[in-house]
């Protein structure tokens, strides 16, 4: 059972598609990790797709979903057109443009278990994959699903609602946009703080030619292997 103590470090991010490497770095950051699932589905967001490295530069990865009909459907709810091969296009495309890569074989495999199993829902295949890349990376930081908090609302109000469940007085690890929308009056008013993230993006060795950031983190995995962790932390604020 989790327990939640004073100043917990609490990251809270949709759960989306083969993530980059700043969401992974809030995950390893921050004491506990909410994945938001049960918020709007946005239409052509990384919910459902992600990039990986090509020798023609980047190429989107693209899960496709079911929403026609469905006005703002919650991630959750959202399920998975599964009359397209999408997952084997997938691992295909990944052994295409990886399997030269020098960890690929050490790491594929099990994502690819991961990746082809008979999904229904987006927000299942994305958390089953963030907890899987979390392991391969070595990252330990506890993950909960918003919608198992018995925390209801929405906006700012939800979002120290659920800091308050956390722990008394929690920093709320918040990526760099959030400066746009995060009223931090708000969050001090309940003793709480927020923290950005303003994450710089580290260069590493790819395939393919110059050098492409803002990929799915599978593109250093493959690459880096263990060194992983290490890569994608060491740039970040």
């Amino acid at each position: 059972m989790f327990q939640a103590r004073e100043h917990r470090i609490v990251g809270i991010l949709q759960p989306s598609y083969l993530p980059w490497l700043g969401y992974f770095e809030q995950i390893h950051h921050a004491d506990v990790f909410v994945l938001y699932d049960d918020v709007q589905f946005e239409k052509g967001s990384w919910r459902n797709r992600n990039r990986i490295k090509t020798p023609n530069g980047p190429l989107w990865l693209t899960v496709p979903v079911l929403t026609k009909g469905r006005d703002f459907p919650p991630i959750n709810e959202v399920l998975l057109n599964n009359a397209e091969p999408w997952a084997r296009k997938h691992q295909r495309s990944l052994e295409q443009y990886y399997s030269k890569a020098p960890f690929f074989r050490d790491y594929a495999p099990a994502l690819f278990e991961v990746l082809t199993q008979p999904w229904t829902g987006l927000a299942d295949l994305n958390i089953a994959l963030i907890r899987h890349l979390c392991g391969a990376l070595g990252i330990a930081t506890p993950l909960l699903l918003a919608s198992e908090l018995g925390v209801s609302g929405s906006g700012a109000q939800r979002l120290m609602d659920i800091l308050d469940k956390l722990g008394g007085g929690a920093v709320f690890y918040e990526g760099s946009a959030g400066r746009n929308y995060i009223d931090e009056t708000q969050f001090a008013a309940r003793g709480q703080q927020v923290r950005y993230q303003d994450y710089e993006h580290p260069v590493y060795a790819q395939l393919h030619g110059d050098f492409i950031p803002y990929l799915s983190v599978v593109d250093l995995l493959f690459n880096h292997g263990p060194d992983s962790l290490h890569i994608l932390t060491r740039s970040a604020s």
